[in-house]
């Protein structure tokens, strides 16, 4: 079973310059997206800078609601929604940004909140395609 995850959680996509960078601070989480450990964003924005890179913030808030109340299978589902609309933009990296559980009318809910980041070098964050083409540069070199 994947690691529960709790707000401030990061999750990266697994690509060569994360994984020589974050290996030993990373687990497997889903697919090619690895859970950060013992890093909260601040940190982890200290050693991506330490390297030369640049770690992006997106202002707009993703956001998954489900029935019920928050466990770790229906955090990761909703997880796996999120992520899909993560990778529509075609950003690397999510900070959970807020599992809140609430009730209405007596039906209990859970909303999963993030925010998208991303890891790249320069300092003006690359248009969608710039990024697409990044990443599928560097899925091909991992293979």
């Amino acid at each position: 079973m994947p690691p529960a995850v709790q707000v401030g959680a990061i999750l990266v996509q697994e690509w060569p310059m994360t994984t020589q960078l974050l290996k030993p601070e990373s687990e497997p989480y889903s697919g090619t997206w690895r859970l950060i450990k013992a890093l909260d964003g601040l940190a982890l924005d200290r050693k991506i800078h330490a390297a030369g890179w640049n770690f992006f913030f997106m202002a707009a808030e993703v956001k998954v609601m489900f029935f019920g109340a928050p466990g770790t299978a229906k955090i990761k589902n909703a997880l796996h929604q999120i992520l899909a609309k993560v990778r529509l933009h075609n950003f690397n990296c999510l900070e959970v940004t807020g599992i809140v559980a609430n009730r209405f009318l007596g039906v209990p809910y859970t909303t999963v909140s993030a925010h998208s980041r991303h890891i790249q070098q320069g300092w003006r964050l690359d248009g969608a395609e710039e990024r697409r083409s990044s990443q599928h540069d560097a899925a091909s070199a991992k293979d």
